[in-house]
């Protein structure tokens, strides 16, 4: 239950300093009792459509968690409301112990440590890969400090292991807007890790991909589980079988199963809802 979490005392600030900085800067995300995210009872709807109905999940630190459902099933809301884009109408939703996301803004989410990616990549095509990371690199962003900034070694350091990470290592100086489908895809994932994230939402990765670049993009998550957490949402049943631990089955907004990809696979509702079509 919730009463395990620690409440913050007031909600996010119109000006200045969140109120959340002080955990953001100093306390880092509380994974004391080893969940990340955990969502209670949560709830939307979108005139008269109920989005979610009662979705409660937990996902544990470091876990490499995989979604999967029939379209509508509230996938997307689930993510939105993670995000701060859309506001659940009840429930309660926390990043560790004591982050209310619900009383959080998307920026002040994004700075916590939850990092989403979208199905179509988003990057900036007109720069090098080396451009695209360090544009994302987490840094003041201010007009007077963007223009007195320099290229720290350590900086340098972290996007050329970024660019090694993401399978780009070799393609520093090109422009982004040439890389394959699914290198954009990688580039935005080196995007999102130059932030530091704790979580990483994940839609749809491999859409688009070919075969050598689902099975590359497999090894990435698989390399990134336990050093972040990662939800991963995806239809495609055979990379989720490739990286798969526990898989949550969403129908009509709410958990309708949730464990092995076998255990899932194997449960008749599942089948009847979603696998069997």
């Amino acid at each position: 239950m919730l009463t395990r979490f620690l409440r913050p005392t007031s909600g996010p600030s119109s000006g200045g300093e969140a109120p959340y900085a002080h955990v953001f800067n100093a306390q880092g995300v509380d994974v004391s009792h080893g969940v990340i995210l955990y969502l209670e009872d949560v709830a939307v709807s979108f005139d008269g459509f109920k989005a979610l109905q009662g979705l409660s999940l937990s996902i544990d630190d470091g876990e490499l968690r995989c979604i999967i459902g029939p379209n509508g099933a509230g996938k997307t809301t689930m993510m939105d409301c993670i995000t701060g884009k859309t506001r659940p109408d009840s429930g309660s939703i926390f990043f560790g112990q004591s982050m209310d996301l619900t009383q959080m803004n998307e920026p002040e989410i994004a700075s916590a440590g939850i990092g989403r990616k979208f199905q179509k990549p988003t990057i900036f095509e007109q720069h090098t890969v080396f451009d695209n990371l360090e544009l994302a690199r987490k840094q003041d962003k201010r007009v007077r400090k963007s223009l007195t900034a320099t290229l720290t070694t350590e900086a340098g350091d972290q996007i050329g292991q970024t660019m090694a990470r993401i399978g780009l290592a070799g393609h520093a100086d090109r422009l982004a807007g040439t890389l394959s489908h699914g290198q954009k895809q990688w580039l935005e994932i080196g995007m999102l890790l130059m932030q530091g994230p704790r979580l990483l939402l994940l839609d749809e990765p491999v859409a688009g991909m070919t075969d050598d670049e689902t099975e590359r993009t497999a090894e990435l998550f698989l390399s990134l589980a336990g050093e972040h957490s990662l939800i991963v949402v995806e239809h495609d049943m055979a990379f989720v079988a490739s990286i798969a631990r526990t898989v949550t089955v969403l129908h009509e907004g709410s958990v309708l199963a949730e464990g092995s990809l076998e255990k899932v696979q194997n449960d008749q509702r599942v089948v009847e809802v979603y696998l069997g079509r």
